[in-house]
């Protein structure tokens, strides 16, 4: 044999071996290519080891974990949460859906975060996330929008019904994207949680398609240690192409079909008490004092009245208010800081991300198992959006490790129904 062709043949051993390895031990997938209309043969591929392991290396973005999970998941219709569609009586309901019941250290159990949490659609999903924000020292509204299916709204109270510190609002909207409902089902809640005896220091406004990154001591560490009493509500002055928001009159259609907000041909007047309004992000942190003054003084009244007929007010209103400099915890100078929300926005594409790797609803990214390298490497409290029917190993990978990094967090004994169960749909073997 000659000597070139033996070195030639030690390579494509060596290749071999190395390829092996690289597919059985890190990979789990054949080596060989399937047929055009089945990726994965089902008696070889596996989804043993998983979630955990196939979590991990989707965290790293190892290529071939995009397509083992994107197999997994199709293939395994994700079993519904136990005590969501059927009742439960309380105490299983808390057992079997991992609630955290005990703060997890004397830091947390000194201060109290409050959350508003509107919801429309998904009732899963609203578990998880409540589930995943929920401890017993902080208090929850939760806005259900008014249009929601009678079936929705019990389910939802069944399962609130549960907690001593979670509540219904005391008066619910027919929200509109882009309308003043949406402000104004905000309002209806923060001023259920300014009434209430809870002594809570901070509101934090949600989504039902919001989820967490940071555990709830990460969160209260961020606030106290980077901000220090002040109000996050990214934003900067009106830019000049969303003036239009708030320079003509719109109004919200709710009659039939599918809601939304066009504009009326009718002018507005200039925003009250010579006002510089600002733009930003329509999700918050706010302390209690400020909550307050935005629900009583004078200015913030009539910058609520004058928003009723404006465009998306949300993202005007909370930013103005806190750029007034004698406002409670205010940030005159801030700009975007705020590090709220990890959103991939269709226009920011090639300069903030590398594009979505599940699909856009509204210009935002529905996150699938691709974008999970990119939702951890952020500096970011929470992300925005998951839809769970789409791609559920995306959120379960998130859900556990939170709740993992929560749990080793921990300064008390950790009780055994608080870890997630070890196994899922995702932890089976395909024969």
């Amino acid at each position: 044999m000659k000597p070139l062709h033996a070195k030639k043949l030690r390579f494509l051993a060596c290749l071999a071996v190395c390829m092996f390895i690289y597919t059985f031990i890190y990979l789990k997938v054949p080596l060989y290519e399937e047929p055009n209309d089945q990726k994965f043969r089902v008696k070889k591929a596996e989804c043993g080891f998983y979630p955990d392991e196939l979590c991990s290396a989707l965290f790293v973005g190892k290529p071939a974990a995009f397509k083992i999970g994107n197999f997994c998941q199709h293939f395994y219709q994700p079993k519904p949460l136990s005590c969501v569609q059927t009742p439960c009586n309380c105490s299983a309901l808390l057992k079997t859906l991992h609630f955290i019941t005990r703060p997890l250290s004397d830091e947390e159990g000194n201060f109290s975060l409050a959350y508003i949490i509107t919801i429309h659609k998904e009732l899963e999903m609203f578990v998880r996330l409540l589930r995943a924000i929920y401890m017993p020292q902080n208090i929850y509204c939760v806005h259900i929008d008014e249009k929601s299916p009678g079936d929705y709204k019990t389910a939802v109270q069944n399962i609130v019904g549960c907690f001593e510190n979670v509540f219904i609002a005391s008066k619910r909207e027919r929200v509109v994207y882009a309308g003043f409902s949406r402000l104004q089902a905000d309002i209806n809640c923060m001023r259920d949680l300014v009434n209430s005896k809870t002594p809570w220091n901070y509101v934090i406004n949600l989504c039902g398609q919001d989820y967490p990154l940071k555990t709830n001591r990460e969160i209260i560490r961020y606030i106290r240690s980077k901000w220090n009493g002040k109000n996050i509500t990214p934003g900067i002055v009106q830019p000049l192409h969303v003036k239009h928001r708030t320079q003509v009159s719109y109004r919200e259609y709710v009659h039939s079909g599918v809601p939304y907000v066009y504009p009326a041909k009718r002018r507005k007047a200039q925003p009250p008490y010579n006002l510089t309004l600002y733009f930003g992000s329509a999700y918050y942190v706010l302390s209690r004092a400020f909550a307050a003054f935005a629900l009583s003084d004078a200015r913030a009244t009539a910058l609520l009245q004058w928003s009723r007929d404006t465009y998306s007010p949300d993202e005007h209103f909370w930013v103005t208010l806190n750029r007034l400099p004698d406002a409670p915890g205010a940030t005159p100078n801030a700009g975007w800081q705020g590090d709220l929300r990890a959103i991939k926005w269709k226009d920011q594409e090639g300069s903030s991300h590398k594009g979505c790797k599940g699909h856009y609803v509204r210009d935002i990214c529905v996150y699938g198992l691709g974008d999970l390298q990119w939702i951890i490497e952020s500096p970011h409290l929470f992300a925005n959006k998951f839809e769970p029917a789409r791609s559920p190993l995306a959120l379960e990978c998130l859900e556990r490790r939170l709740r993992l990094k929560a749990l080793r967090q921990a300064r008390v004994p950790v009780e055994r129904h608080w870890r997630l169960q070890e196994r899922s749909h995702f932890s089976l073997r395909l024969e």
